[in-house]
């Protein structure tokens, strides 16, 4: 059914929530009004009973029942904008215990708010009447009941949504994956791009229809060959760019890394190799050791002379001239996707280089053979290729890859074995279409053949040889249409985010939360339910995972072009949400925008707000790198969503307005410039998620202990390891405290996440962790508190405590304090734990990690690397992941003698036992990586083993390996002759693996 159909029960089930709350108030109402509020309440629940059996309906509605349900989502946003202004113009109720004096109190109320109760009572009459004209209208142009006759539907739908189904995603690895049917072209792609002959930059041309798979092979071409270059980069054009935000992105990425944890070499070699070994140990001690402790002093006390480049502060000119000066003598590869005219091409061309004869490669796609050639103009130097449209047979390898990716376990073989060759072959070999299509499939398992016949016949009544945009519109409208009302509210939001975005899971879920189209169902929380929403959506193909966590959950996500040009026209043809610049070109809304997406553009004009009405926007998000915002004409008391995320132009003055944003659920202003929060943050009562991660805030106010409603703390940054530091104060009102005290009974209970914390020294903050029973996440940066100290024995006893709370995810990066050594003597393990982290001078692993059944990622210090180690774990049923790591700051000669001890204990080599039933991801992230050796029955469902290293002393037995298909090696670019030898061994003898080599170049 209609887009709308989602959206507007989404935006019902928050209002009738809010009507209720207003109908239990004793005082606040203007006598007559409660029966008026009772009566749009009541008219609202059965339009909201009407739109849920629209949504189940067969398609074919007309354009009265279109507007009629637009008429119904306008009054419902106003309605809410008038309730929260009610509750939020009135102090609260009176509360008066003796009967005696109560009418006194009750009096003065009810005098003191008689204006504003006046003002907002006038309002709800008018709504009142507004919504007996709908009623009315709906019978006086004849909008009919909704057909539930399914003999004759020309779609599918999904007439139930099992949501425990899709709980729990499969955990996975985002893998090299070719794309099908182009292998020939890939190969001859691949090597004109590896010429390493010294001649002129040249450019590759990718052009075909959309959809038909350019991006996809580009981007798999790059992925390969991109070693094989000093430097590389890829971004996104499109339509409407914004060139300096482009030149920005590729700057960013070929400027050499600059770290203070840059890794450093170790004892690399072999035992028959002591001279080398010994030389290495030598320059280890001798020059890098010191070098680390200058670099990270100066980094402390500001003492360098050497200042980094502020990128985002350069101007056009300065871009420029910096990224001719980064590629000048360099071999270089850049993909530059989607441009859409030559004068786009050019644009970019004279920021490049004009003489670069190292061989470097510029890879472009765009939709129109024109512009290819125009990219493209010398045949000797330069390649045109055309993206072709798929065969019958890679069409149909193409579509069962794609079941099979979206399939669940017990669906399998009904969908095999019940689906006709015509659902492909609709498709006309463009590969979007037919993902998008499998999904479709996947998700209706009982849909028996002759369902499918029908819904190709309804689609495309003659036979399809080629796909045109028309064609492409009508697939992703039945895919559209089979999702249940909730999930199309879902995806239509993905069209806040511009084109090409790589967008954050979990910055998307907890959105949705704040949004309202997420509530407790099924016993599950709306965390919970997010998440099988998110999953649903990832089987159908409406988004597509571009990187997992080591969780094996998705990371990040992008949404195809075309599928999000699709949901972007319709969310502003429904005025769900309106679109200011970015890559799409979208006419001004005439109605009152209620979901704002501001995004840079190339054009001025573009970005403008000007002549819209924003008196009613509710979700403001900014993306790029624009100058300013137009903060005064919004209304703050019905904001409940801003997301400001990496956007510059952030100043303590908008500060103030933000705390005066009073019904604010989700606030996001991370890789902002931002130092300090303000107290006045308490006013926001209503706020659950705060995200301040990457900022230069390292305090939060006391204040903030008041935000009852608070599920999310996010703060701090994880590289450089700094965090938000606990108050070292006693409070002597514990309402006042950041965290609740020791002895206080109205803790925080909402909170589920506190993430990026910073405990140094003495603080007493640290005893209110006992009062945050319903936390589910907790992650310290930084810590540094004396042994003997209070803090210490508080901190673990507050560990201890909430892991028998529940507790999920527990990190701790401990700087020198011993007190993850100290772990071990909890009496009861963290049971519930999923995720665990310890770094730092790691002695010996809790051996209550034997017990944790549940988890499923381990982090754990490099110090820590044994045999027996390894055995102590080797029996976890469920763990996905595991890393051994080491902050190269913290490689002194202690911590080699550590290593080295380790080794000695497994005469000279790491040995990998029996076990590990479920590892599916192996890291290594330190200065070096000791000699690892597997055994026969080893890891046997791992897939990838990653490594950030210096120095490497070999891996043995990885041929024993059976399901093992990738090795990524990173090598800083310090690495010496000996880890190169392996490193080269490696790559030439992978025994048929994937080994991908990536040469880290520091500052």
């Amino acid at each position: 059914m209609e887009l709308v159909v989602g959206a507007s029960e989404a935006t019902m089930k928050s209002l009738l929530g809010k009507l209720g709350g207003l109908l239990a108030q004793e005082y606040s109402l203007i006598r007559g009004v409660r029966g008026d509020i009772q009566y749009i309440s009541d008219e609202l629940a059965s339009m909201q009973a009407f739109l849920r059996d629209l949504s189940s309906a067969p398609e074919g509605q007309d354009n009265r029942m279109k507007d009629w349900m637009k008429q119904i989502r306008d009054m419902a946003y106003d309605c809410e904008d008038c309730i929260d202004d009610f509750a939020h113009r009135l102090p609260n109720e009176p509360v008066v215990s003796d009967f005696t004096c109560s009418w006194i109190v009750i009096g003065i109320y009810e005098l003191w708010t008689w204006w504003p109760r006046r003002e907002i009572a006038s309002k709800i009459v008018d709504l009142k009447v507004r919504a007996q004209q709908i009623a009315e209208r709906r019978s006086r142009y004849g909008v009919n009941n909704p057909d539930h006759n399914t003999s004759n539907r020309p779609g599918v739908r999904a007439a139930t949504y099992d949501i425990a189904e899709h709980q729990v995603a499969a955990r996975q690895l985002i893998g090299m994956k070719e794309p099908v049917g182009v292998a020939t072209d890939m190969d001859k792609l691949e090597k004109w791009l590896s010429k390493t002959d010294p001649n002129e930059r040249a450019v590759l041309s990718i052009v075909g229809f959309g959809g038909v798979g350019k991006t996809t092979i580009a981007t798999a071409l790059y992925r390969n060959v991109r070693n094989e270059f000093e430097c590389r980069a890829s971004v996104t054009v499109s339509q409407n760019y914004d060139q300096d935000a482009v030149m920005r992105s590729i700057l960013n990425q070929v400027m050499p890394q600059d770290t203070d944890q840059k890794q450093q070499g170790s004892e690399p070699g072999t035992p028959e190799d002591k001279t080398l070994v010994a030389q290495i140990r030598k320059k280890l001690n001798r020059v890098v050791l010191p070098l680390i402790q200058i670099h990270r002093q100066q980094c402390n006390d500001g003492s360098s002379d050497v200042k980094p480049i502020k990128i985002e502060t350069m101007d056009h000119d300065e871009l420029v001239n910096e990224l001719k000066k980064q590629l000048a003598d360099k071999r270089y590869l850049l993909l530059i996707d989607d441009i859409w005219s030559a004068k786009t091409w050019e644009s970019i061309r004279i920021c490049l280089p004009e003489e670069n004869n190292r061989g470097s490669r510029i890879i472009v796609t765009s939709r129109f053979q024109a512009v290819g050639a125009t990219c493209s103009p010398n045949d000797k130097i330069d390649l045109l290729h055309t993206a072709d449209f798929l065969t019958g047979d890679e069409s149909k390898r193409l579509f069962v890859q794609g079941v099979s990716e979206s399939k669940s376990s017990k669906n399998n073989e009904i969908v095999q074995n019940h689906v006709p060759e015509e659902i492909w072959k609709i498709c006309g070999g463009l590969p979007l279409a037919i993902v998008t299509m499998a999904g479709l499939v996947a998700c209706n398992p009982s849909k028996h053949s002759d369902d499918w016949k029908k819904v190709c016949k309804s689609l495309f009544p003659e036979p399809v040889t080629s796909l045109t945009l028309d064609g492409v519109t009508r697939i992703l409208d039945c895919c559209y249409n089979d999702l249940p009302a909730d999930l199309k509210t879902c995806s239509l939001y993905l069209s806040i985010f511009p084109k090409g975005w790589k967008i954050s899971r979990k910055r998307l879920t907890r959105r949705w939360i704040a949004e309202g189209f997420v509530s407790e169902k099924q016993g599950l929380t709306e965390e919970e339910v997010a998440e099988t929403y998110f999953n649903q959506l990832t089987r159908r193909k409406i988004i597509r995972p571009v990187e997992h966590g080591s969780n094996g959950k998705v990371k990040t996500f992008q949404v195809h072009d075309m599928v999000l040009e699709y949901i972007v026209s319709k969310s502003n043809e429904e005025n769900f949400i309106t679109v200011v610049g970015g890559h799409w070109m979208m006419p001004a809304p005439s109605n009152k925008v209620r979901r704002l997406s501001m995004q840079s553009s190339g054009s001025k004009s573009g970005n403008s707000t000007k002549g819209m009405n924003l008196s009613q926007v509710r979700s403001l998000t900014i993306f790029g790198s624009l100058n300013q915002l137009p903060f005064h004409s919004f209304n703050n008391a019905i904001i409940q969503v801003l997301d400001l995320e990496g956007w510059k132009g952030l100043k303590e003055k908008h500060l103030k307005d933000i705390c005066n944003m009073l019904v604010l659920k989700y606030l996001g202003l991370r890789r902002t410039e931002i130092a300090k929060i303000p107290s006045k943050i308490e006013k926001l009562e209503y706020l659950e998620a705060l995200d301040i991660r990457e900022t230069n805030v390292r305090e939060l106010p006391k204040a903030v202990g008041q935000l009852k409603r608070i599920s999310s703390i996010l703060g701090g940054n994880k590289n450089p390891r700094k965090g938000l530091r606990l108050s070292q104060e006693k409070s002597k009102d514990p309402r006042k405290s950041m965290l609740p005290q020791e002895k206080s009974k109205d803790g925080m209970k909402a909170l589920r996440v506190l993430s990026g914390i910073e405990i140094i020294g003495e603080s007493t903050a640290v005893a209110g962790l006992h009062q945050l029973t319903g936390l589910r996440k907790f992650a310290i940066y930084k810590l540094s508190i004396n042994k003997d100290g209070d803090t210490f024995k508080e901190l673990r006893s507050s560990i201890e405590y909430l892991g028998s709370c529940g507790l999920q995810t527990l990190a701790i990066n401990d700087e020198g304090s011993d007190f993850i050594n100290s772990l071990d003597t909890m009496s009861a393990p963290p049971r519930y734990l999923i995720a665990l982290e310890l770094s730092g001078m790691l002695e010996r692993p809790p051996q209550w990690m034997s017990k944790l059944h549940m988890l499923n990622k381990l982090t754990l210090s490099l110090t820590v690397l044994r045999t027996d180690t390894l055995e102590l774990i080797c029996a976890l049923p469920s763990l996905f992941s595991l890393t051994f790591s080491l902050n190269a700051v913290n490689l002194d000669e202690d911590t080699q003698e550590i290593l080295e001890k380790n080794k000695e204990q497994s005469d000279g080599e790491i040995f990998v036992p029996g076990g590990f039933p479920s590892l599916k991801l192996l890291r290594f992230f330190a200065p070096l990586v000791p000699k690892l050796g597997f055994s026969d029955n080893a890891m046997p469902s791992l897939e990838m083993i990653d490594m950030r290293f210096c120095a490497f002393e070999g891996l043995l037995g990885i041929d024993t390996l059976e399901n093992l298909k990738e090795v990524h090696l990173r090598v800083n670019d310090q690495a010496d002759e000996a880890t190169k030898f392996f490193v080269d061994d490696l790559k030439n003898n992978g025994h048929g693996l994937k080994v991908i080599v990536d040469h880290v170049v520091t500052a």
